[in-house]
């Protein structure tokens, strides 16, 4: 399992686009990915999941993967969420 703690950029609104594009690039991975804020976890790979956490400018947040690919998922999840 790879884990990194993350805090949401400027520069990511709250709205449907940044969250959408962030499960397509999630499920582009064959690890699973989880992103927890709080005492919250969610599937990053599910829209309602991701919504449901409330994700807004300066959130800190944990992003999990495990898989094949787990640190490359991280990684690139981490990218869309620092802008």
């Amino acid at each position: 399992m790879y884990e990194k703690n993350v805090t949401v950029g400027q520069k990511v609104s709250v709205s449907f686009q940044p969250e959408a594009v962030f499960i397509q690039k999630a499920n582009e991975y064959s690890s699973e990915i989880w992103v927890e804020k709080g005492n919250k976890r969610a599937n990053a790979k599910s829209l309602l999941g991701v919504l449901s956490l409330g994700l807004t400018s300066g959130s800190d947040l944990k992003l999990f993967a495990e898989g094949e690919d787990e640190v490359l998922a991280v990684e690139a999840l981490e990218k869309l969420l620092v802008l």
